[in-house]
């Protein structure tokens, strides 16, 4: 059986004040990727990390954090989704916390993330969730 890929894309960030600063590259973030890439990997699922300086998100806000963090997994067709997308609004105010509950979502209840608003389809009360 094929392992499900899915990747945790960063994105560059301007920070217009000292607030809202994680270190994603730190001791503590290794550490947490490491040990989720572990538990998903029982499930059949392997877990990335990559960064994208090609696109920078001023973050002036805990929701612009979300923002410049997004999530790939082409088997279940999102290509590019940002954590705060996914998980809607954040209970504690913990990006690692945020990033586990998005990927969880997406690798096990990918029908549950409502489309973007641009790829949103007429509803017809299916029962579908969108």
């Amino acid at each position: 059986m094929a392992m499900k890929e899915m990747t945790v894309v960063f994105y560059r960030q301007n920070h217009k004040r000292d607030n809202w600063r994680v270190d994603t590259d730190g001791e503590a973030a290794n550490r947490f990727f490491a040990e989720f890439a572990e538990d998903l990997s029982r499930f059949g699922i392997a877990l990335k990390r990559a960064t994208n300086d090609a696109f920078a998100i001023d973050i002036n806000s805990y929701a612009d954090l979300l923002n410049s963090v997004r999530i790939s997994s082409p088997s279940d067709g999102f290509h590019s989704v940002c954590v705060g997308h996914v998980i809607g609004k954040s209970e504690n105010l913990s990006l690692f916390e945020d990033i586990r509950r998005a990927v969880t979502r997406i690798a096990f209840a990918p029908e549950t993330v409502p489309p973007e608003d641009h790829n949103r389809k007429v509803c017809h009360n299916c029962g579908c969730g969108c």
